[in-house]
C-alpha cells in the first residue's frame, strides 16, 4: 500500500530529475567540464520507476517493521518508566512506614518510661506523706514529753517549796 503511495509521488520526483541535471550543469564553471561520460547517459524513465519501485518494495517492509518495533520499544520503555516510578513510590512508602513504626516503637518506650516515672512519683508521694505524719506524731510526742517534763519539774519545785521549812510565825 505504501508502495502505491510512493508510486504516486514518483512522477513528481521524476519530473524534478531533469531540472536537477540542468541546475548542476549551470552551477559548474565554464572551464571545469566533467570528463566522466556518466553525465551524458540518457536514463529511461520507466527504468527509474521500476528501480525505485523495486528498491521500495525490497526495503520498505523492513523499514516499516523496524519503525513498528521502535514504536513498540518506545511504548514499552514508557510503560517500564511508569512501573519504575510506581515501584520507587512504593519503596518510599515502605521507608515511611518503617519510619512510622520506629516512631511508634519510640513512643511506646517513652510512654513506658512515663508510666514508671508516674508510679515512682506516686510511691514517693505516699512515702513523704507517711514521713510527714510520722514527723508530726514524733513532734507531738516530743512536745507532750517536754510538757510532761515541765509539769513534773513544776510539781517537784512545788513539792520542794512545800518541804522547805517555813519559819513559824511567832505570835
Amino acid at each position: 500500500m505504501e508502495v502505491e503511495g510512493m508510486e504516486d509521488e514518483g512522477p513528481s520526483s521524476q519530473n524534478e530529475l531533469p531540472d536537477l541535471r540542468a541546475t548542476q550543469q549551470q552551477q559548474q564553471p565554464a572551464g571545469l567540464q566533467s570528463s566522466t561520460p556518466a553525465e551524458n547517459v540518457c536514463v529511461n524513465q520507466k527504468a527509474v520507476d521500476k528501480l525505485t519501485e523495486g528498491f521500495l518494495s525490497h526495503y520498505l517492509p523492513d523499514l516499516q517493521n523496524s519503525k513498528r518495533a521502535l514504536q513498540e520499544l518506545t511504548q514499552n520503555q514508557l510503560i517500564l518508566l511508569d512501573t519504575l516510578d510506581q515501584e520507587v513510590t512504593k519503596f518510599r512508602e515502605c521507608n515511611t512506614l518503617l519510619d512510622l513504626n520506629s516512631l511508634f516503637t519510640e513512643a511506646k518506650i517513652y510512654q513506658n518510661k512515663l508510666v514508671s516515672i508516674r508510679k515512682e512519683m506516686i510511691m514517693l508521694h505516699e512515702k513523704t506523706t507517711k514521713l510527714k505524719k510520722r514527723a508530726l506524731k514524733l513532734q507531738q510526742q516530743k512536745q507532750k514529753e517536754l510538757l510532761e517534763k515541765e509539769q513534773q519539774r513544776e510539781r517537784e519545785l512545788e513539792r520542794e517549796r512545800q518541804l522547805i521549812a517555813k519559819p513559824a510565825k511567832r505570835t
